[in-house]
């Protein structure tokens, strides 16, 4: 009992130094900032949070007060935010956890912590209605929050990185659910508030549990070549120090490895191989400016330095300094090669610009200091909250269509056109004429019948260019048409569009479902959901809310022969339609045979395996077409029904971000037992006999079954997709192996 006591005793001694410390550690970080030191009052939060999470453990095993301890430190010495923030940081947790509520926040430590703490506490009741995940009620509150108050959402994304830090405690499927959620929204936020140094974390972090495979691959190549990298680099900035140094510029050169998560997605967006990705290696030039009213000047003073003793790329040469990206990001970027005859981007920057692109634009914007700056309306984060505040202020029908409109507006690289009278505005790249529209005003986008560009009469869906002087013009009635969704881009402008149609298309359905009753009441005939499915299939609409749009919009006017289709009761052939529409619209249902046990006895503790005998009882999502060898996860619906998606697929990284309690963790045990369907598309020259070898190498060589190739040439280019019958990931990869090793072929890449 004795030794039992004393191990106690140990532990809460090492609990006790471990938490010191760690607090310590904050105020440490924090007397070294620029901030006013309110020392007092952040030692008061973190004894009240202390206190209100006592006894309480993380699935780690250590003391929960470390969480609130590490979130702080994070919004302190890698945002760089104050006393109110650590504040807020600390006792983010004890609202939701604990007994304690917003107004007892609010008596002890003041209004203004209080509101952020609300902020970051997760709500109950939805939003969007019970289907939608909590994860997108709580983005919406904190975007809510956030337009009043931007520490709110960098506190969230402090929380959100610590969470990612220690995420090897939670079961898989929370893994799949957590990092979902992280690249989907808390990654893209980091970049869009100029967090750059915390995105690039995130991501990797996110990429590091959702395929450890590939991230410690591409991890082991990057080490493989480190040697070489870092003799390149060496070679590479000799020429340009002593160009500086001539000059007398006081300067630090890094050099920047680009990230794993990075490397990935250019290797599987762009189908390249690692060493087919040219910009691993880039360099980072900070210097300090003889005149800090003239940083832009000495940028590209320093610019012409550099480029002197290499060849510039005539391509790649960005000037964000006079118009920073909309995340205030300023530097002038230019790509060089090197005598080792590879590209090389090179970044310049001053000190002032680097420190914001590496804690973010947020932080500088309203709250360096704990005071608004004279130009803090006129900024372009300012902008971008308004954007976020219209957003709020029209909702989505669903979670789903919510996150899509907010992340058109997280993500975007800029350009700048020209108003008539001369102002620059910022847009994101693809913009058509019809977004500028809306981005002026909303009256204008919805009033607008054309536009002029440099004096020339365009389209509404050509697609602004850098330079571009726009003039848009305008009718006195509203304008807006469907067709208008196929070519926006932007946020706001399909937001408003797409409430203006909704709004129409309720209004033509309750007109076209009078008019339908009328028509069944002059007929003598009950307005039934058969009746109505009936004229549906007549009309061949999927739903009734069409046919009753339609009816409304006078596509459809109902007559003689809806009359007669009606009556056909007994018309055996209208009966095979009907059901079959109604097996169709329920197939699915086919898999409840084989659809697992119910929801209670699922063990979500344990990944499902995918095996011989078990395979049957699940869907493989058509969206993805995913094989033995690929990352998977599960998903189950209403009715207990298991869907296998690839962990990067589109329809995934939604669930993972709108219902993610319903991810389940999965994965392969098959043995090269059984067949699966995949798709590899592969471009080369047209060449004479080229066909005849790659299928020499699928039946012959690899007997590989095809069930279909198809092949397009255009100007001695060829494209074509096989349709063939693999095993798993590893048969794959030996056929686009095999597959370009004949000359012609230049591109080999699984589609599906």
């Amino acid at each position: 009992m004795g030794t039992i006591m004393d191990e106690q005793n140990i532990r809460e001694q090492e609990d006790e130094r471990m938490v010191n410390e760690a607090f310590q550690h904050l105020l440490d970080t924090y007397l070294k900032s620029h901030h006013r030191k309110k020392v007092d009052i952040i030692t008061k939060a973190f004894n009240f949070a202390r206190k209100a999470h006592e006894g309480v453990r993380r699935l780690s095993g250590e003391p929960y007060i470390m969480h609130p301890i590490a979130v702080a430190q994070i919004a302190s010495e890698e945002i760089g935010l104050g006393s109110t923030s650590i504040c807020s940081a600390l006792l983010h947790d004890v609202v939701e956890d604990t007994d304690y509520t917003v107004e007892d926040i609010e008596n002890i430590f003041g209004p203004k912590i209080a509101q952020i703490v609300d902020g970051l506490t997760k709500i109950s009741g939805g939003i969007f209605g019970d289907r939608t995940s909590s994860q997108v009620e709580n983005f919406k509150k904190l975007l809510l929050t956030m337009s009043d108050d931007i520490r709110v959402i960098l506190i969230k994304i402090s929380d959100r990185l610590h969470n990612m830090r220690t995420l090897g405690s939670q079961l898989p499927h929370k893994q799949y659910k957590i990092a979902g959620e992280t690249l989907s929204i808390y990654a893209p936020l980091a970049y869009r508030l100029g967090l750059n140094k915390i995105k690039e974390e995130l991501e990797d972090l996110s990429f590091s549990y959702e395929h450890p495979e590939e991230c410690a691959l591409i991890k082991q190549r990057l080490a493989e070549v480190d040697a070489n990298l870092q003799s390149i680099y060496t070679d590479f900035i000799g020429p340009i120090r002593a160009e500086l140094d001539k000059h007398g510029i006081d300067y630090t050169i890094k050099a920047r490895i680009k990230r794993p998560y990075s490397i990935w997605k250019k290797m599987v967006t762009k189908h390249l191989s690692f060493e087919d990705v040219y910009d691993i290696l880039a360099v980072r030039i900070i210097f300090k400016p003889k005149d800090p009213n003239d940083e832009e000047g000495e940028c590209m003073q320093v610019y012409a330095y550099v480029s002197k003793p290499y060849t510039a790329h005539p391509d790649r040469f960005r000037n964000w300094l006079s118009h920073p990206k909309s995340n205030g990001y300023q530097a002038v970027h230019t790509t060089l090669m090197s005598k080792a005859g590879k590209w090389i981007e090179v970044q310049i920057r001053t000190e002032r610009m680097d420190e914001i692109a590496e804690q973010g634009f947020a932080a500088h914007w309203k709250y360096k200091d704990g005071e608004k700056t004279s130009e803090e309306s006129e900024s372009e984060l300012d902008k971008w909250l308004q954007t976020i505040k219209e957003i709020l202020d029209d909702p989505q029908p669903s979670g789903m269509d919510f996150l899509d409109t907010i992340k058109l507006n997280l993500y975007s690289n800029e350009l700048f056109v020209l108003t008539p009278k001369g102002d620059v505005k910022q847009m994101p790249v693809g913009s058509t004429a019809l977004d500028f529209a809306f981005t002026i005003h909303t009256f204008v986008g919805t009033h607008c019948i054309g536009a002029k560009v440099n004096h020339t009469l365009v389209s509404l869906n050509y697609v602004l260019k850098g330079g571009d002087q726009i003039e848009i013009l305008t009718s006195k009635e509203p304008q807006v048409q469907r067709e208008w969704l196929k070519f926006v881009t932007t946020a706001k402008a399909q937001n408003k569009i797409q409430a203006i149609l909704r709004r129409e298309d309720r209004e033509k359905q309750k007109e076209g479902e009078k008019i339908l009753n009328d028509f069944f009441r002059k007929a003598d005939m009950e307005p039934s959901s058969m009746n109505v499915d009936k004229l549906c299939n007549l009309h061949q609409l999927k739903n009734r809310e069409q046919l009753y749009a339609a009816i409304g919009m006078g596509r459809i006017v109902p007559g003689d022969t809806d009359l007669q289709h009606l009556q056909e009761k007994k018309n055996s052939k209208y009966w095979s339609r009907y059901l079959k529409k109604l097996f169709k619209r329920n197939s699915d249902d086919s898999n409840l045979l084989l659809a697992p046990t119910p929801l209670t006895k699922i063990d979500r503790k344990k990944p499902l395996i995918l095996n011989e005998e078990s395979i049957g009882h699940y869907i493989i999502g058509d969206c993805c077409h995913p094989i033995p060898g690929d990352d998977v996860l599960g998903y189950f619906d209403d009715k207990n029904r298991i869907t296998i998606h690839k962990r990067q697929c589109p329809v995934a990284n939604k669930l993972k971000t709108t219902d993610g309690n319903h991810i389940l963790a999965a994965k392969w045990d098959t043995h090269k037992r059984l067949y699966f369907p995949a798709t590899i598309r592969i471009e080369g020259i047209d060449h004479m006999g080229v066909l005849y070898q790659i299928a020499g190498i699928l039946s012959k060589q690899l007997n590989v079954n095809m069930h279909k190739l198809t092949i397009e040439t255009h100007d001695g280019i060829f494209q074509g997709e096989i349709n063939l019958s693999v095993h798993d990931v590893e048969d794959v990869r030996i056929i686009c192996r095999d597959l370009k090793k004949i000359d012609e072929i230049k591109l080999v890449t699984r589609v599906s």
